[in-house]
């Protein structure tokens, strides 16, 4: 019976599942397995389940001489070295479109939380300082804006959709233009990058990460962006520079900074951080972080985990 390893706690039901025809071996602790004990436990194994935390690179295959399939529970491949599998003819899957709804729907909750200074208002309610209504914590709101998403891929088109009923103008900049049909669906125009930057009130961070894409916002990029706009990050950490943002906070460049995204997460970054910038930390009034909640719902991770098992199941069982 081939073996196969699962990296992340997952529903019983896809666990259930995959003992039908396999024998398999799960992590159901909260925390990730470490990089040395997922190698290790792979060592004889002919699949995997992996997600976002796990890393997948030359060292990890030179020890996995049995295995045939990676089945990513994830949207992105930036964590896996997708040449060597490739050289050893090992299958690579994931699962980009059941990650785009929940994850743009998180965007937009991002973007009205930023906005309209949500976060600092439940500080405030809870430090038992509000006495009824006073005039504070006034913001510009999200209605007749310039909303610009940079990346217009399944995230982004999700995004588009989503934020129509809020009566935005909304701008987009991609290396693939829409066509007429579907940006008139979207009610969306299409924009050269420097005029989005310059557009926007709003600018929502949409790129997947890759070479040319690795800090794509940086210090530069940032000077031709829009005094006061408020940046929303939901694709990869490493996408911005955090201490270039926290630099561009501090001037009054730049009016905020919402992610659920950091630079520390991207695996395939050598040199990447051990954690948030704390410059970026301590503007505490100026930002809105959440841990990584994209896909944090609970039936759309079922389904995700699902079709990553049913994908191992389609390859090895043949």
């Amino acid at each position: 019976m081939k073996k196969v390893v699962i990296s992340n706690k997952v529903h019983t039901e896809v666990i259930e599942l995959l003992e039908k025809n396999f024998e398999v071996i799960s992590n159901q602790n909260d925390k990730p397995l470490t990089y040395e004990k997922l190698k290790f436990l792979c060592k004889d194994a002919h699949g995997v389940m992996v997600f976002m935390p796990d890393r997948i690179d030359k060292n990890f295959l030179d020890n996995s001489k049995n295995l045939e399939i990676i089945s990513g529970a994830l949207r992105g491949f930036d964590n896996i070295d997708l040449e060597e599998c490739i050289k050893r003819n090992i299958k690579f899957t994931m699962i980009p479109d059941l990650l785009a709804s929940p994850t743009a729907e998180l965007t937009l909750g991002l973007l009205i939380g930023l906005s309209r200074n949500l976060l600092i208002g439940d500080e405030y309610v809870r430090s038992e300082k509000f006495k009824g209504w006073e005039p504070k914590f006034f913001s510009n709101g999200i209605e007749g804006k310039n909303v610009c998403l940079l990346g217009m891929g399944k995230l982004g088109v999700e995004v588009a959709r989503k934020i129509k009923g809020f009566n935005v103008k909304l701008f987009y900049h991609d290396l693939q233009k829409l066509d007429s049909i579907d940006e008139q669906q979207l009610n969306t125009k299409y924009l050269e990058l420097n005029d989005l930057f310059e557009k926007a009130d709003y600018l929502v961070i949409l790129l997947p990460l890759k070479n040319d894409t690795y800090h794509f916002i940086n210090f530069e990029n940032i000077l031709k962006i829009k005094k006061n706009c408020l940046l929303i990050n939901t694709s990869r950490g490493s996408v911005v520079d955090e201490s270039a943002i926290a630099q561009a906070i501090n001037s009054g460049h730049i009016g905020g900074y919402a992610s659920d995204v950091f630079e520390f997460e991207d695996l395939s970054i050598k040199d990447r951080p051990k954690k948030i910038n704390q410059e970026l930390l301590n503007l505490k009034d100026k930002t809105f972080f959440t841990p990584h909640l994209g896909s944090a719902v609970d039936e759309v991770r079922l389904f995700i985990e699902l079709e990553a098992a049913q994908n191992i199941i389609n390859f090895l069982y043949h």
